[in-house]
Protein backbone atom coordinates (compact mmCIF):
# COMPACT_ATOMS: atom_id res chain seq x y z
CA UNK A 1 0.00 0.00 0.00
CA UNK A 2 2.79 2.45 0.89
CA UNK A 3 4.56 1.64 -2.37
CA UNK A 4 1.39 2.39 -4.37
CA UNK A 5 0.84 5.66 -2.57
CA UNK A 6 4.46 6.67 -3.14
CA UNK A 7 4.35 5.84 -6.85
CA UNK A 8 1.13 7.80 -7.25
CA UNK A 9 2.63 10.79 -5.46
CA UNK A 10 5.80 10.72 -7.55
CA UNK A 11 3.84 10.53 -10.79
CA UNK A 12 1.65 13.42 -9.77
CA UNK A 13 4.62 15.57 -8.74
CA UNK A 14 6.57 14.85 -11.92
CA UNK A 15 3.82 14.96 -14.52
CA UNK A 16 1.05 17.21 -13.30
CA UNK A 17 -2.57 16.34 -12.63
CA UNK A 18 -5.38 15.12 -14.87
CA UNK A 19 -8.75 13.49 -14.26
CA UNK A 20 -9.98 13.52 -10.67
CA UNK A 21 -10.77 10.18 -9.08
CA UNK A 22 -12.99 9.23 -6.20
CA UNK A 23 -12.24 10.95 -2.90
CA UNK A 24 -10.39 13.84 -4.57
CA UNK A 25 -7.42 11.75 -5.80
CA UNK A 26 -6.00 13.14 -9.02
CA UNK A 27 -4.74 10.99 -11.87
CA UNK A 28 -1.55 12.21 -13.56
CA UNK A 29 -1.90 13.47 -17.14
CA UNK A 30 0.51 11.36 -19.19
CA UNK A 31 0.26 11.59 -22.96
CA UNK A 32 -0.18 8.25 -24.72
CA UNK A 33 2.23 7.89 -27.67
CA UNK A 34 0.60 7.99 -31.09
CA UNK A 35 1.27 4.32 -31.83
CA UNK A 36 -0.33 3.34 -28.52
CA UNK A 37 -3.39 5.52 -29.17
CA UNK A 38 -3.82 3.92 -32.59
CA UNK A 39 -3.44 0.41 -31.16
CA UNK A 40 -6.05 1.08 -28.46
CA UNK A 41 -8.60 1.93 -31.14
CA UNK A 42 -7.49 -0.85 -33.48
CA UNK A 43 -7.65 -3.52 -30.76
CA UNK A 44 -11.18 -2.38 -29.87
CA UNK A 45 -12.21 -2.60 -33.52
CA UNK A 46 -13.54 0.98 -33.50
CA UNK A 47 -15.69 1.90 -36.50
CA UNK A 48 -18.29 4.43 -37.68
CA UNK A 49 -21.05 2.96 -35.49
CA UNK A 50 -19.07 3.33 -32.28
CA UNK A 51 -19.27 5.95 -29.56
CA UNK A 52 -15.95 6.19 -27.72
CA UNK A 53 -15.79 7.61 -24.18
CA UNK A 54 -12.24 8.42 -23.08
CA UNK A 55 -11.85 8.77 -19.32
CA UNK A 56 -9.11 11.24 -18.43
CA UNK A 57 -8.95 12.46 -22.03
CA UNK A 58 -6.03 14.88 -21.58
CA UNK A 59 -5.39 16.66 -24.88
CA UNK A 60 -8.27 14.80 -26.56
CA UNK A 61 -6.18 12.81 -29.00
CA UNK A 62 -7.99 9.48 -28.57
CA UNK A 63 -11.52 10.64 -29.38
CA UNK A 64 -10.24 12.97 -32.11
CA UNK A 65 -8.38 10.10 -33.77
CA UNK A 66 -11.41 7.82 -33.35
CA UNK A 67 -13.53 10.35 -35.25
CA UNK A 68 -10.96 11.44 -37.86
CA UNK A 69 -9.57 8.01 -38.80
CA UNK A 70 -12.35 5.59 -37.90
CA UNK A 71 -15.51 7.71 -38.31
CA UNK A 72 -16.68 7.20 -34.72
CA UNK A 73 -18.30 9.71 -32.39
CA UNK A 74 -16.80 10.37 -28.99
CA UNK A 75 -16.74 12.07 -25.63
CA UNK A 76 -13.61 13.04 -23.72
CA UNK A 77 -13.89 13.44 -19.94
CA UNK A 78 -11.25 15.60 -18.27
CA UNK A 79 -11.07 17.60 -15.02
CA UNK A 80 -8.50 20.17 -16.22
CA UNK A 81 -10.30 23.11 -17.91
CA UNK A 82 -7.23 24.10 -19.91
CA UNK A 83 -6.93 20.62 -21.39
CA UNK A 84 -10.65 20.62 -22.19
CA UNK A 85 -10.32 23.95 -23.99
CA UNK A 86 -7.27 22.71 -25.90
CA UNK A 87 -9.12 19.52 -26.88
CA UNK A 88 -12.07 21.46 -28.26
CA UNK A 89 -9.73 23.62 -30.31
CA UNK A 90 -7.92 20.55 -31.65
CA UNK A 91 -11.25 18.96 -32.61
CA UNK A 92 -12.17 22.09 -34.57
CA UNK A 93 -8.82 22.08 -36.34
CA UNK A 94 -9.19 18.37 -37.17
CA UNK A 95 -12.67 18.95 -38.61
CA UNK A 96 -14.41 16.56 -36.22
CA UNK A 97 -16.04 18.97 -33.75
CA UNK A 98 -19.46 17.83 -35.01
CA UNK A 99 -18.75 14.25 -33.87
CA UNK A 100 -16.83 14.68 -30.62
CA UNK A 101 -17.30 16.67 -27.44
CA UNK A 102 -15.35 17.24 -24.24
CA UNK A 103 -16.72 17.51 -20.71
CA UNK A 104 -14.97 19.10 -17.75
CA UNK A 105 -16.09 16.72 -15.02
CA UNK A 106 -15.22 13.98 -12.56
CA UNK A 107 -14.88 10.73 -14.47
CA UNK A 108 -16.80 8.88 -11.72
CA UNK A 109 -19.83 11.06 -12.39
CA UNK A 110 -19.85 10.29 -16.08
CA UNK A 111 -22.77 8.40 -17.63
CA UNK A 112 -20.99 5.56 -19.46
CA UNK A 113 -24.14 3.93 -20.81
CA UNK A 114 -23.94 5.50 -24.32
CA UNK A 115 -20.45 4.05 -24.86
CA UNK A 116 -19.68 1.14 -27.14
CA UNK A 117 -15.99 1.64 -26.35
CA UNK A 118 -14.40 3.02 -23.16
CA UNK A 119 -10.72 3.99 -23.25
CA UNK A 120 -8.48 5.02 -20.37
CA UNK A 121 -4.93 5.57 -19.18
CA UNK A 122 -5.44 5.81 -15.44
CA UNK A 123 -3.85 4.45 -12.29
CA UNK A 124 -4.42 0.81 -11.18
CA UNK A 125 -6.43 1.91 -8.14
CA UNK A 126 -8.74 3.98 -10.33
CA UNK A 127 -9.27 1.13 -12.78
CA UNK A 128 -10.42 -1.06 -9.90
CA UNK A 129 -12.78 1.64 -8.64
CA UNK A 130 -14.28 1.90 -12.14
CA UNK A 131 -14.56 -1.86 -12.65
CA UNK A 132 -18.05 -2.37 -11.12
CA UNK A 133 -19.53 0.33 -13.37
CA UNK A 134 -17.77 -1.07 -16.44
CA UNK A 135 -19.08 -4.59 -15.79
CA UNK A 136 -22.63 -3.21 -15.73
CA UNK A 137 -22.36 -1.79 -19.25
CA UNK A 138 -24.13 -3.44 -22.18
CA UNK A 139 -22.63 -6.84 -23.03
CA UNK A 140 -20.25 -6.39 -25.94
CA UNK A 141 -19.02 -2.96 -24.84
CA UNK A 142 -15.25 -2.87 -25.30
CA UNK A 143 -12.97 -1.49 -22.59
CA UNK A 144 -9.36 -0.60 -23.43
CA UNK A 145 -6.65 0.38 -20.94
CA UNK A 146 -3.11 1.55 -21.60
CA UNK A 147 -0.71 -0.37 -19.33
CA UNK A 148 -2.90 -0.94 -16.25
CA UNK A 149 -5.12 -3.97 -15.75
CA UNK A 150 -8.36 -4.70 -13.85
CA UNK A 151 -7.14 -7.03 -11.14
CA UNK A 152 -8.75 -10.46 -11.42
CA UNK A 153 -10.87 -9.39 -14.40
CA UNK A 154 -8.32 -10.65 -16.89
CA UNK A 155 -8.04 -9.04 -20.35
CA UNK A 156 -9.51 -10.86 -23.33
CA UNK A 157 -6.57 -9.69 -25.42
CA UNK A 158 -3.33 -7.79 -24.84
CA UNK A 159 -0.94 -6.11 -27.28
CA UNK A 160 2.63 -5.13 -26.41
CA UNK A 161 4.23 -2.25 -28.31
CA UNK A 162 7.73 -0.79 -28.37
CA UNK A 163 7.78 2.79 -27.05
CA UNK A 164 11.45 3.92 -27.13
CA UNK A 165 10.68 7.39 -25.73
CA UNK A 166 8.45 6.24 -22.87
CA UNK A 167 8.93 8.49 -19.83
CA UNK A 168 7.20 6.32 -17.19
CA UNK A 169 8.76 3.13 -15.86
CA UNK A 170 11.94 1.30 -16.79
CA UNK A 171 10.58 -0.76 -19.68
CA UNK A 172 10.35 0.95 -23.05
CA UNK A 173 7.17 -0.89 -23.96
CA UNK A 174 3.46 -0.33 -23.47
CA UNK A 175 0.70 -2.86 -22.95
CA UNK A 176 -2.76 -2.33 -24.40
CA UNK A 177 -5.42 -4.43 -22.69
CA UNK A 178 -8.88 -5.18 -24.12
CA UNK A 179 -11.92 -6.46 -22.23
CA UNK A 180 -15.32 -7.23 -23.75
CA UNK A 181 -18.09 -6.78 -21.19
CA UNK A 182 -19.64 -10.23 -20.70
CA UNK A 183 -23.33 -11.06 -20.48
CA UNK A 184 -24.44 -12.59 -17.19
CA UNK A 185 -25.16 -16.28 -17.73
CA UNK A 186 -24.78 -17.68 -14.22
CA UNK A 187 -27.53 -20.04 -13.13
CA UNK A 188 -29.60 -22.95 -14.34
CA UNK A 189 -30.60 -23.25 -18.00
CA UNK A 190 -33.13 -25.82 -19.23
CA UNK A 191 -33.00 -27.31 -22.71
CA UNK A 192 -35.90 -27.07 -25.19
CA UNK A 193 -36.68 -28.98 -28.39
CA UNK A 194 -33.85 -31.42 -29.24
CA UNK A 195 -32.15 -30.26 -26.01
CA UNK A 196 -35.09 -30.96 -23.72
CA UNK A 197 -33.22 -33.78 -21.98
CA UNK A 198 -30.27 -31.47 -21.25
CA UNK A 199 -29.71 -28.73 -18.71
CA UNK A 200 -26.82 -26.39 -18.02
CA UNK A 201 -25.79 -25.23 -14.57
CA UNK A 202 -23.26 -22.42 -14.86
CA UNK A 203 -21.01 -20.52 -12.48
CA UNK A 204 -19.46 -17.31 -13.77
CA UNK A 205 -16.50 -15.15 -12.76
CA UNK A 206 -16.35 -12.18 -15.10
CA UNK A 207 -15.96 -13.76 -18.59
CA UNK A 208 -14.90 -17.20 -17.33
CA UNK A 209 -17.57 -19.87 -16.97
CA UNK A 210 -17.53 -23.37 -15.55
CA UNK A 211 -20.34 -25.73 -14.76
CA UNK A 212 -22.13 -28.91 -15.71
CA UNK A 213 -23.98 -30.16 -18.74
CA UNK A 214 -26.56 -32.61 -17.38
CA UNK A 215 -28.65 -35.29 -19.12
CA UNK A 216 -30.76 -37.93 -17.42
CA UNK A 217 -28.87 -37.72 -14.17
CA UNK A 218 -25.46 -37.84 -15.81
CA UNK A 219 -23.24 -34.77 -15.84
CA UNK A 220 -20.19 -33.56 -17.69
CA UNK A 221 -18.01 -30.69 -16.55
CA UNK A 222 -17.74 -27.83 -19.04
CA UNK A 223 -15.70 -24.66 -19.14
CA UNK A 224 -15.95 -21.69 -21.43
CA UNK A 225 -15.74 -17.97 -21.93
CA UNK A 226 -18.31 -15.25 -22.51
CA UNK A 227 -17.47 -12.47 -24.95
CA UNK A 228 -20.31 -10.02 -25.15
CA UNK A 229 -23.47 -12.10 -25.52
CA UNK A 230 -21.68 -15.19 -26.83
CA UNK A 231 -20.70 -18.18 -24.69
CA UNK A 232 -18.23 -20.61 -26.26
CA UNK A 233 -17.53 -23.86 -24.39
CA UNK A 234 -14.29 -25.75 -24.66
CA UNK A 235 -14.08 -29.17 -26.29
CA UNK A 236 -15.73 -32.08 -24.45
CA UNK A 237 -16.80 -35.58 -25.46
CA UNK A 238 -20.17 -34.19 -26.42
CA UNK A 239 -18.57 -31.55 -28.62
CA UNK A 240 -18.39 -27.76 -28.51
CA UNK A 241 -21.33 -25.46 -27.94
CA UNK A 242 -21.54 -21.83 -28.98
CA UNK A 243 -24.54 -20.06 -27.50
CA UNK A 244 -25.82 -16.50 -27.76
CA UNK A 245 -27.72 -14.91 -24.89
CA UNK A 246 -31.00 -13.49 -26.18
CA UNK A 247 -33.04 -12.13 -23.32
CA UNK A 248 -33.68 -15.03 -20.96
CA UNK A 249 -32.59 -17.65 -23.47
CA UNK A 250 -29.27 -19.12 -24.57
CA UNK A 251 -29.69 -19.95 -28.25
CA UNK A 252 -27.36 -22.54 -29.77
CA UNK A 253 -25.65 -20.97 -32.80
CA UNK A 254 -23.02 -23.67 -33.30
CA UNK A 255 -22.56 -27.23 -32.14
CA UNK A 256 -20.62 -30.30 -33.12
CA UNK A 257 -20.49 -33.94 -32.15
CA UNK A 258 -23.73 -35.23 -30.59
CA UNK A 259 -24.95 -31.65 -30.15
CA UNK A 260 -24.71 -30.68 -33.85
CA UNK A 261 -28.46 -31.19 -34.28
CA UNK A 262 -29.12 -28.71 -31.47
CA UNK A 263 -28.30 -25.68 -33.64
CA UNK A 264 -31.10 -23.16 -33.56
CA UNK A 265 -32.62 -24.49 -30.32
CA UNK A 266 -32.37 -22.90 -26.92
CA UNK A 267 -31.81 -23.24 -23.23
CA UNK A 268 -34.16 -21.21 -21.06
CA UNK A 269 -33.59 -20.04 -17.51
CA UNK A 270 -34.86 -22.57 -15.03
CA UNK A 271 -37.28 -21.55 -12.33
CA UNK A 272 -37.08 -22.60 -8.70
CA UNK A 273 -33.69 -24.23 -9.29
CA UNK A 274 -35.16 -27.08 -11.32
CA UNK A 275 -35.95 -27.93 -14.95
CA UNK A 276 -38.90 -30.16 -14.03
CA UNK A 277 -42.42 -29.01 -13.36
Amino acid sequence: MKRRMLSTLLLALCLGAGARAQGGEEVPFITSPDNVTLEMLRLAGVGPRDHVIDLGSGDGRIVILAARRFGASGLGVEIDPQLVAASRKSAQEAGVADRVSFAEQDLFRTDLSPATVVTMYLLPEVNLQLRPALLKLRPGTRVVSHDWDMGDWKPDRTSVLDVPDKKVGLNKTSQVHLWVVPAQVQGLWCGTGPLREFSLRLNQHHQDVEGELLRKGRSRTITGKVEGNVLRTQETRVGVLVLEKQGEELKVTEGDGPLALARGTSFRRGGNGSCTG
